[in-house]
C-alpha cells in the first residue's frame, strides 16, 4: 500500500492549525500556565498524527483505536505534566471546545451564505 506524502503533510499541517489551539486553551484551563505551553501543544498534535498514522498503518479496528487512544493520553500526560486523569478530562474538553468552535464557525457560514444569496 503506498501513503501520499503530499496527503499527510497537508493533513498535519491542518491539524496544527486547527488543534494545537484548541489544545492548549484546554490544557491552560485544567493545568497551570507554566505547564500547558503552545509550544507543547504543537508537539503533542505532531508527534500524536505521525505516531497515530504509523500504529493505524498496521493495526485495523478497535486495537488501532486503542492503541492511538492510549498515545495521544501519554503525549497530554507528559507534555502538560499532568496524571492520567487530568490528561483525559483536557482532551475531553479539547472534543468539546473543537466542536463548538466548529458549529459557531458553521452557524458564521450559514449566515454568510444566506446572507450572499439573498444578495443575487
Amino acid at each position: 500500500m503506498s501513503v501520499n506524502l503530499d496527503a499527510v503533510i497537508l493533513s498535519l499541517i491542518i491539524r496544527i492549525i486547527i488543534l494545537s489551539p484548541v489544545l492548549w486553551i484546554a490544557g491552560r484551563l485544567l493545568v497551570s500556565r507554566d505547564k500547558a505551553k503552545f509550544t507543547d501543544a504543537i508537539w503533542i498534535v505532531v508527534l500524536g498524527t505521525v505516531i497515530g498514522g504509523i500504529i493505524e498503518y498496521f493495526f485495523i479496528g478497535w486495537t488501532s483505536a486503542i492503541i492511538v487512544l492510549f498515545i495521544w493520553l501519554a503525549l497530554v500526560k507528559h507534555f502538560f505534566d499532568c496524571g492520567w486523569l487530568k490528561a483525559f478530562a483536557i482532551s475531553i474538553i479539547t472534543i468539546l471546545l473543537f466542536a463548538a468552535i466548529a458549529v459557531i464557525l458553521g452557524l458564521i457560514g450559514f449566515v454568510v451564505w444566506g446572507s450572499l444569496a439573498l444578495a443575487l
